[in-house]
């Protein structure tokens, strides 16, 4: 069966597929070796990249600080590796039906996969290879990276997760979209992002520039690891969880210089971490240990700057076009004090309590000296 562009998109909106777009693999010619989809399948003709939708309502728990499971489920990680993946599966086992090879593309993280393996035989690369999938997907033409580096549709805004296939077939390509198309560059992500991850749009000296040959674009390069702290739950500002935990820490994400790398192994050790001597389950944080058991997961700070500011403006600029009957913000975001509210005393927060309420006065001169004189 002949296959063309007009038709796969008519399958695609048939299988609920809203958004997608293809480019030419020339496109991607000069793309690192190691995020190459050619690297992937060398005999691609067309990469095909596709949207799916994060319910606006999803984000509404974090917005409210009474609910945070929604988030990690349907906006992030089931939603990449569950309900969006079927649509791509659907997809490729149609082109495949047409006669043509189809690769679906997981959506991880190049940067992040490491390369610690040696190649299966003379002359390969690493079996590391996994492509950027925002920076493809804007070469397709789907969309738009927008200055977060959130990407960006004209029917979703920030509120999607997408998806990759490579196939043999030549298809007829759609135009890249231009910086700015989508994206204000207002500065709202920028001013809201509780890790101050996100750098002022105004700064061109801040810009990462992708040249796909027939144009290019750009985007804020932001700091990955005060990204990650935050997203991850090491950011007392936006981690109800943390700052119970923690109350004392006051550990300045904004001013973090971490890499990305770096605050995984921190934010992973401490939701999985265990300690003895505290009550109950021994979780230094329970919320953690308690959603990745069930998820996998877990995903804190609720893309407060890069989605939910971004989606504002985006709505309030009818850069959208889903609509919606009331605005999403409703009151000024919530945010707690970095700072702990009093200077702590004593040492075990857990024993205090216990031995306060059980044995009244036990305490009494523990961290102070009896015959130390007052000034």
């Amino acid at each position: 069966m002949k296959l063309t562009s007009e038709i796969l998109k008519a399958k695609a909106k048939e299988l609920g597929i809203n958004c997608i777009a293809i480019g030419n693999i020339e496109r991607f010619r000069n793309a690192p070796t190691l995020m190459s989809p050619i690297t992937y399948f060398p005999g691609a003709r067309s990469v095909i990249a596709i949207a799916m939708p994060i319910p606006r309502g999803a984000n509404r728990g974090i917005e409210e600080g009474t609910h945070w499971h929604n988030y990690t489920f349907y906006t992030y990680n089931k939603l990449n590796a569950f309900f969006r993946p079927m649509k791509t599966y659907q997809l490729s086992c149609f082109i495949e039906d047409c006669g043509y090879e189809a690769v679906a593309h997981y959506p991880a993280v190049p940067e992040g996969n490491g390369t610690t393996r040696r190649p299966v035989a003379e002359g390969k690369v690493p079996p590391d290879v996994v492509c950027s999938i925002r920076v493809i997907a804007a070469g397709c033409g789907l969309g738009e990276i927008g200055w977060s580096k959130v990407f960006l549709t004209k029917k979703y805004g920030p509120r999607v997760r997408l998806g990759l296939i490579f196939t043999d077939c030549e298809l007829e390509p759609d135009p890249i979209l231009d910086t700015g198309t989508l994206c204000l560059h207002c500065g709202a992500c920028t001013k809201s992002c509780p890790g101050g991850a996100i750098p002022d749009p105004k700064d061109e000296n801040a810009r990462i520039t992708v040249d796909f040959g027939e144009k290019k674009i750009w985007f804020g390069d932001v700091q990955m690891g005060r990204c990650t702290l935050s997203h991850h739950g090491m950011n007392a500002e936006c981690s109800p969880f943390l700052k119970k935990e923690f109350p004392n820490m006051a550990f300045d994400v904004r001013n973090s210089q971490m890499t990305e790398e770096e605050a995984y192994i921190l934010s992973y050790s401490v939701a999985g971490a265990k300690w003895g001597r505290k009550p109950g389950s021994h979780a230094v944080i329970d919320y953690y240990n308690q959603i990745i058991d069930h998820t996998g997961y877990f995903s804190i700070c609720g893309a407060k700057g890069c989605i939910r500011a971004c989606n504002d403006m985006m709505e309030k600029a009818k850069r959208e076009e889903q609509s919606f009957h009331n605005p999403y913000y409703k009151k000024k975001s919530w945010a707690l004090p970095l700072q702990p509210a009093a200077k702590p005393a004593g040492v075990n927060p857990y024993r205090e309590k216990y031995l306060d309420e059980h044995y009244p006065g036990i305490r009494e001169n523990e961290y102070v000296c009896p015959t130390a004189k007052k000034k």
